[in-house]
C-alpha cells in the first residue's frame, strides 16, 4: 500500500499519483494560501483495490481490456453494465489496514464530519482533458472507520457510472488511463461558502449560508457579486433565493447506517444536516462586507498564481460572526473562450453543448423542419414549435422567463436553453459556433470545431453534448429502486409520448399532468381540432387523439393519469389559425374551460377520446380542468363528462387546476359541486397574483414564485382542501426550480408533487429529506 499524501508536502512528481484537483490545491497552500488542510488517497489504493476484489471473473478487472464490447449507444445496456460494475465495487471490503490508517490521518483534525473529493489525472497521451473531475462528486461521511470504507466505495465507483462511461468511450480513454485519487479534508460549519470566477473581462462571486452543498444541489439561488477586475470594485450585486442551508450533524458518532448501494451521492446517510433559513435572514446577503472584501483580494492575489482565468470555491469556516476564510478548490484555466460569455440571459433548461447556431429572426415564418443539431437562435418560442424541436441541440431566446413556453418545452424534452439573451438574434450569425450554458444562462462564441476545443469547452460540467458525437439521447437520468421510502406522492409531468419508455421506470406514483395541447400537436399535422371536426374528420382525428391517451394510461397503468383538458391562446399556437379563437392581441385569451362553453365540440371530442380508453380497459385516467374562473364553467364541464359517461367508471376523478386566484374563495363551492381534487398551477398562479406576464423574461425577478403573497396562497390551497377532505397536488414549476419549498409543502400536507422528469431525481431527494426532518422534529418534540 502507498503512503497518504498531505497537501503540504505533494510535489510536482506526485501529481499523476494525487490527481490534478489536489495538486492545484497542494501549489496554493504551499505558497502560504488558506486552504483547508487535507491528504490524499492515491491512485495506487484504486489499482490495488481492484486487482483483488473477490470475483475470479471480476468485471471491473476485464473491462478496461475491452473484452465486454459495451454499447454505450445502448441505452440499456449501458446502465445494466454500470449498475454490475458499480455494485461490485460497493460490495467488495477495503482492507482494514487502510481504514484504519485514513482513520487515523483523519482523527488529527478532532472533526466529526469528512468530505473525499474525486481528483482525477489522465495520462497525457490524451490531450485536451485535464479537467474533468466535473464528472465525479464529492461524498461526505461520518469520520469513523466504517462510513469512510463506504464512502471510499462510493467515490471510486464513480468512475464506471454510465455517464462516465459513455465519456471515457467517446473521449477515447481507454480506462488504464485514468488515475482517480481521492482527496479527503474535515468539514466545519461555515458561516458562508461559495465560489470566484475570475476572468479577464471580470470576476463573479457565488454566496450561500451555510455549506456550499447548496449550490452543488442546486438547492438555492447564491447571492451574485460582478466584480471589475482591475479594481476589486464591486459593479452590481443580486441577492439570491436561499431558504435551505447545511451544516455539520451534531448527532453522536457512531449512527452511521451503510446506505443502499445505488442511492444518490446527496448529503442523505451522511454527516450533514439542512435546515430552512429564518425569513429575515432570506432576505439578507450571506457576506459581510468584511468577508467580501477578504475574497476580492485574495482572487487579486491568486491572479499571480493562476493568471487571469481560474475559479475557486471558498468557504467561511466558524458557527459565529467571526470566522476564517478557506479555499477548498482551485481550477485551473481551461478555456477556449479568452474573453468569457458574450451574452447572458436565463438558465431555463441544464446542458451545455457546442453547436452551429440558426437564426430565426420572425418567429411567425415557421419552416416545415429544422436542420439536426443546431442551436436555435429566436425572439420567441410558441407551443406549436414543440416538433420541430426534437431535431434541435440547444435553444436561445430573446424573450421569455424560466416559466415560459420556450423553457417549458426545453426541460420536458431535455434540450440545453438559455432564455430572455437581449438581442441574440442580432448578434449572433446563422452557423457561428457557440458553446450555450443552460445551467449558468451564457452563451460564448468559440472559434474552431475540432473536437478538442468541444470538450475542453466542456469543462467543468457533466451535461456536456456535441453533435458531432453520438446522443443516446437519454432524455433525464434513470434512477435507482434503492430509494427511501417518502409517504408524499411524487408525480410526473409529460406530454410527449416518446419518452414514455425512459420515465415510465422512474419512481414516481404516476402522471400528475399530462399537457393535451402539447401531446396532440403530434397528430394535428398543422390542423386546427376545429378544421379536422368541420372537415368531417371526427372519426380520424378522435381515433388518433385514443391512441395517444392510450400510450400514457397503458404505460403507467394501475398508476394514476392525469390528463389536463385543452389550455391554450391563438397566440401560443399561431399556426393553428382558427376563426373561432380569439385575438391575439388579449393576453389571457377564452382560455380553459370558458372556451368550452363558447365552443364544446373540441371538449365533447376530447371526453370521447378518455371514454374509449376506458372502454379499452384502462381505468387509471383521470381528467385534470384547466383555468377554471367560475362554478358554472365547472358544473358545465361536469355535466359534459356525465353525459360521456365516464362517471359510470368508479375510479374516474374529475379535478381542477387550481391556478386563478379566484379558487383562494370558492373551492368550498367547488368541492359542492364534485370536484375530487385540484392540482396548483404555480406558474399562472404567480403571473395572475403578481400581475406579471411569465413570457417577460426582463421581469424574471418580480415574477417569482417564493414571493410571499403566492407562499401564502398555496399554504391557504393546501389547507382549504384538507379541510374539505380532497387532494391537493402541486404541478407548477415552483418546486423543481425551487427545491428548497417542498420542505414547507410537505409541513403543510401536499398530498402529491408533480414535476418534469429532469427533476425527479432531486425532487425525491428533497421530499425524503423534508418528511424525515418532521419525523425528527416530532420525535423531539415528544421525548422533551
Amino acid at each position: 500500500m502507498d503512503k497518504l499524501y498531505w497537501l503540504d508536502q505533494i510535489k510536482l512528481q506526485d501529481r499523476a499519483k494525487v490527481g490534478d484537483k489536489a495538486f492545484y490545491l497542494s501549489k496554493i497552500i504551499q505558497r502560504g494560501y488558506p486552504v483547508v488542510p487535507g491528504f490524499v488517497v492515491s491512485a495506487e489504493f484504486l489499482r490495488q483495490f481492484l486487482e483483488n476484489l473477490n470475483s475470479s471473473e471480476s468485471l471491473v478487472a476485464d473491462l478496461p481490456h475491452s473484452s465486454l464490447h459495451l454499447d454505450v449507444t445502448n441505452w440499456r445496456q449501458l446502465q445494466q453494465v454500470a449498475g454490475r460494475l458499480r455494485q461490485e465495487i460497493l460490495t467488495a471490503t477495503v482492507p482494514q489496514q487502510w481504514v484504519s490508517t485514513i482513520f487515523q490521518a483523519a482523527r488529527e483534525w478532532q472533526t466529526g464530519c469528512l468530505i473525499l473529493r474525486p481528483t482525477l489525472a489522465v495520462s497525457t497521451a490524451t490531450p485536451g482533458l485535464k479537467n474533468i473531475s466535473g464528472l465525479l462528486e464529492s461524498v461526505f461521511c461520518q469520520c469513523e472507520p466504517e462510513a469512510i470504507a463506504f464512502a471510499l466505495k462510493r467515490t471510486w465507483s464513480q468512475i464506471f457510472r454510465a455517464r462516465s462511461l459513455l465519456y471515457w468511450q467517446h473521449s477515447g480513454i481507454n480506462l488504464q488511463q485514468i488515475s482517480l485519487a481521492v482527496l479527503v479534508q474535515p468539514v466545519e460549519n461555515a458561516i458562508a461558502s461559495g465560489l470566484l470566477r475570475a476572468n479577464s473581462s471580470g470576476w463573479e462571486i457565488e454566496a450561500t449560508w451555510g455549506l456550499g452543498v447548496a449550490i452543488s444541489l442546486g438547492e438555492v439561488q447564491p447571492d451574485v457579486y460582478y466584480i471589475q477586475q482591475a479594481t476589486g470594485v464591486v459593479l452590481e450585486q443580486q441577492l439570491g433565493n436561499k431558504m435551505l442551508a447545511y451544516s455539520v450533524d451534531d448527532a453522536a458518532p457512531g449512527a452511521f447506517s451503510q446506505p443502499a448501494p445505488n442511492s444518490f451521492l446527496t448529503p442523505d446517510h451522511t454527516c450533514l444536516s439542512s435546515y430552512v433559513i429564518q425569513l429575515a435572514q432570506q432576505k439578507q446577503y450571506a457576506l459581510q462586507e468584511e468577508y467580501l472584501q477578504q475574497i476580492i483580494a485574495l482572487g487579486t492575489q491568486l491572479v499571480s498564481e493562476l493568471g487571469k482565468t481560474f475559479t475557486i470555491k471558498w468557504t467561511i469556516a466558524g458557527q459565529t460572526t467571526s470566522g476564517k476564510l478557506y479555499i477548498t478548490q482551485v481550477t485551473s484555466p481551461q478555456s477556449v473562450i479568452p474573453h468569457g460569455h458574450f451574452i447572458r440571459g436565463l438558465g431555463a433548461a441544464r446542458g451545455r453543448v457546442v453547436a452551429n447556431a440558426l437564426v430565426i429572426t420572425n418567429p411567425q415564418h415557421k419552416p416545415e423542419q429544422l436542420p439536426e443539431g443546431v442551436i436555435l437562435v429566436i425572439p420567441t418560442i410558441a407551443p406549436d414549435w414543440l416538433p420541430l424541436l426534437q431535431q434541435v441541440a440547444g435553444i436561445i431566446t430573446e424573450q421569455g422567463g424560466l416559466t415560459s413556453h420556450a423553457a417549458i418545452l426545453a426541460r420536458e424534452l431535455n434540450i440545453a436553453a438559455v432564455v430572455n439573451a437581449t438581442s441574440a438574434t442580432s448578434l449572433i450569425q446563422t452557423g457561428e459556433r457557440l458553446l450555450l450554458d443552460g445551467d449558468r444562462g451564457e452563451v460564448y462564441q468559440i472559434k474552431g470545431n475540432s473536437k478538442e476545443e468541444m470538450e475542453s469547452g466542456r469543462l467543468g460540467g457533466e451535461n456536456f453534448i456535441s453533435p458531432n458525437q453520438p446522443n443516446p439521447k437519454t432524455p433525464h437520468p434513470p434512477l435507482t429502486s434503492h430509494l427511501p421510502m417518502i409517504a408524499t406522492q411524487l408525480l410526473v409531468n409529460l406530454s410527449q409520448s416518446i419518452l414514455i419508455k425512459q420515465v415510465q421506470s422512474f419512481p414516481v406514483d404516476g402522471v400528475g399532468l399530462l399537457r393535451s395541447e402539447l401531446m396532440v400537436l403530434n397528430i394535428l399535422s398543422g390542423q386546427h381540432p376545429n378544421s379536422w371536426i368541420l372537415g368531417g374528420r371526427q372519426a380520424e382525428l378522435l381515433e388518433l387523439w385514443s391512441e395517444q391517451i392510450m400510450q400514457f394510461a397503458c404505460a403507467f397503468a394501475p398508476r394514476p393519469v392525469f390528463y389536463r383538458s385543452l389550455d391554450w391562446r391563438s397566440q401560443d399556437f399561431p399556426s393553428l389559425n382558427d376563426n373561432l379563437q380569439s385575438s391575439p392581441q388579449s393576453m389571457l385569451g377564452e382560455r380553459g374551460t370558458f372556451s368550452y362553453l363558447r365552443n364544446p365540440a373540441v371538449f365533447e371530442l376530447e371526453l370521447k377520446a378518455l371514454a374509449s380508453v376506458q372502454q379499452a380497459g384502462y381505468s387509471n385516467v383521470n381528467l385534470l380542468l384547466p383555468f377554471v374562473r367560475t362554478v358554472e364553467e365547472f358544473v358545465f364541464c361536469r355535466r359534459k363528462v356525465e353525459q360521456a359517461l365516464l362517471t359510470e367508471v368508479s375510479q374516474f376523478q374529475l379535478w381542477m387546476m387550481a391556478e386563478v386566484p379566484s379558487v383562494l374563495f370558492l373551492l368550498p363551492e367547488y368541492v359542492k359541486a364534485g370536484v375530487a381534487g385540484i392540482s396548483i398551477g404555480t406558474n399562472d398562479l404567480t403571473q395572475l397574483l403578481l400581475g406579471v406576464d411569465r413570457e417577460q423574461g426582463q421581469l424574471a425577478k418580480v415574477f417569482n414564485e417564493l414571493h410571499p403573497a403566492v407562499m401564502r396562497a398555496i399554504a391557504q390551497l393546501i389547507q382549504m382542501a384538507k379541510s374539505a377532505g380532497i387532494p391537493c397536488s402541486i404541478c407548477g414549476q415552483a418546486p423543481a426550480l425551487y427545491p428548497e419549498i417542498i420542505d414547507k409543502l410537505v409541513e403543510w400536507g401536499i398530498t402529491s408533487i408533480s414535476v418534469e422528469p429532469e427533476a425527479v431525481e432531486r425532487t425525491y431527494q428533497a421530499i425524503a429529506r423534508a418528511e424525515q426532518r418532521l419525523i425528527l422534529a416530532a420525535a423531539r418534540r415528544k421525548l422533551h
